[in-house]
């Protein structure tokens, strides 16, 4: 007998609530609580607050919090000061503080370091395009956040920074690449915050920390004006948030093509973030929750999952089990060619720029085994593994034509212990690769063939630790996964589910 509506969004809520009793609990209270981006935004608006109390918040709660949990990797106080002086601009989010991952993404005359002790130092040249849309929408840039080296691994900690902690649990992965950014929204510095994803690095860190996150259409959101694409389409921008609006609404200010753009997603009738709150109609959703590489996933994760497909059910969609058939092997090697040859390219670029010495001493272990595989890939095989993720796309978009969006579990288990996942753990690469992608297999597909996917956070398990949920849409259909996004969240609301602090 299937659970009704009601019945299976109380047993959701309860278990949730079991798992994270008392949470959200702060030393001191602050006009950041309890609100999102949106909020912030109207209370500037409305003057009930203004941009510098919101900008000395969001400091305050920085200072407070970055010895516990170790998520910046560069402050830009003065930076964010000066733009207020100087006034800002009439946007969605004038006011509103805001933080950069430390990885592709400049801001001319600061620190960009991208997690390694090779960049020590390096500072941009340039703006982003995406930053100068974060600046015209309003926000206050007062910072970057952590990564790990060259966004190489799914946890965050480097030898630069060190080892940035899970505010749910602090011997616990953020994940990665954008763990920094995750804990810092989800240890309530600010309600959102930017971040990249080439292999899941939006929706890990999103699982770990309880948080919404959205990886975008490839072509979506800018990268430029270096340039246009990253790990040859495999990564894109965007943003983890604790509401789903929130995330629309900085899709909406930020998305589009850039001049000399190879490409650009589609758009949607009307913004994206009026796509909230819209009923997705019913939706037919597959659901996977066997890794696609065969290895364990956690059982604590498949009843996540599966939960979540009761409650898609509950509310009005057809669900049933479904799964493209690929060889998953032969797709993530393609992909780490692609991943390999840019690494490669860019540490001997930055090499021959510097007189600095690629080795042990600036750059970690693991690094280094990719930078010696990348230096031996030939143009025709970069061409062959491009080709090779190709099909890829045409295989997934053929199996989409009867499936709407995709349910599967973010990642194989709850967030793992600090010190498994890292580059330098002492772990040769094979070993390395397995417990890397035994964590993180599920999430790798979206980069590989640019479709749009987002990691929802409606699980907790037994002790206490954020579980995401992944729903997969087709290439340039944000808009129907921020409908579900929208349903799920009014659901099965998790904004008050606060980690204890």
């Amino acid at each position: 007998m299937q659970p009704s509506r009601r019945e299976t969004i109380i047993g959701i809520a309860a278990t949730a609530s079991a798992a994270a009793t008392g949470a959200a609990a702060k030393a001191k209270t602050s006009v950041l609580d309890g609100r999102d981006s949106m909020d912030l935004a109207a209370l500037v608006k409305s003057k009930q607050v203004s941009a510098t109390e919101l900008l000395d918040a969001a400091i305050a709660r920085t200072e407070a919090l970055n010895p516990r949990f170790n998520f910046m990797a560069q402050n830009h106080y003065d930076f964010a000061r000066k733009a207020i002086k100087e006034g800002l601009p009439d946007g969605p989010f004038t006011g509103v503080p805001w933080l950069l991952k430390d990885l592709s993404t400049y801001l001319a005359g600061e620190l960009t370091e991208g997690g390694s002790r090779f960049y020590n130092g390096a500072r941009a040249t340039v703006t982003s395009e995406l930053v100068k849309r974060y600046q015209r929408a309003g926000f206050v840039i007062f910072g970057k956040t952590t990564s790990p080296e060259f966004g190489l691994t799914p946890t965050t900690e480097n030898k630069l920074t060190g080892d940035t902690r899970n505010p749910w649990n602090p011997k616990r992965t953020t994940g990665g690449s954008s763990g920094g950014a995750a804990a810092a929204v989800a240890a309530g510095v600010l309600p959102a915050a930017h971040a990249t994803d080439g292999g899941g690095s939006i929706r890990i860190p999103a699982a770990c920390c309880g948080l919404f996150g959205m990886k975008p259409s490839r072509g979506r959101i800018p990268m430029g004006p270096l340039r246009t694409e990253g790990w040859g389409g495999l990564s894109a921008h965007h943003a983890l948030s604790w509401s789903v609006r929130d995330n629309a609404a900085i899709m909406d200010a930020t998305h589009g093509i850039e001049p000399g753009s190879r490409y650009g997603a589609p758009t949607p009738n009307g913004s994206f973030l009026s796509q909230v709150g819209k009923d997705p109609g019913k939706l037919r959703i597959a659901l996977v929750t066997a890794s696609p590489y065969g290895g364990p996933v956690d059982p604590e994760v498949v009843s996540a999952a599966r939960n979540a497909a009761k409650l898609c059910e509950t509310l009005g969609h057809h669900v049933e089990e479904a799964a493209p058939k690929y060889d998953a092997p032969q797709y993530g090697a393609a992909a780490f060619v692609m991943m390999a040859a840019s690494i490669a390219a860019d540490i001997d670029d930055r090499a021959k720029a510097t007189g600095i010495k690629p080795g042990p001493d600036v750059l970690e272990e693991i690094t280094l085994t990719v930078l010696e595989y990348g230096r031996k890939i030939s143009g025709a095989d970069y061409a062959r593994a491009n080709n090779t993720l190709q099909t890829l796309a045409v295989i997934i978009s053929r199996f989409m034509a009867d499936y709407d969006v995709v349910l599967a579990p973010t990642l194989a288990a709850p967030p793992v212990e600090l010190g498994k996942i890292g580059l330098s753990t002492g772990a040769d690469y094979q070993t390395w690769g397995q417990r890397a992608g035994g964590f993180s297999p599920f999430t790798p597909l979206a980069n590989y063939t640019g479709q749009p996917s987002m990691s929802v956070p409606l699980g907790m398990s037994k002790k206490g630790l954020p579980i995401g949920v992944m729903f997969t849409g087709r290439y340039g259909d944000e808009a129907t996964l921020y409908r579900l996004a929208g349903q799920l969240e009014q659901a099965a609301p998790w904004r008050g589910r606060r980690p204890r602090l």
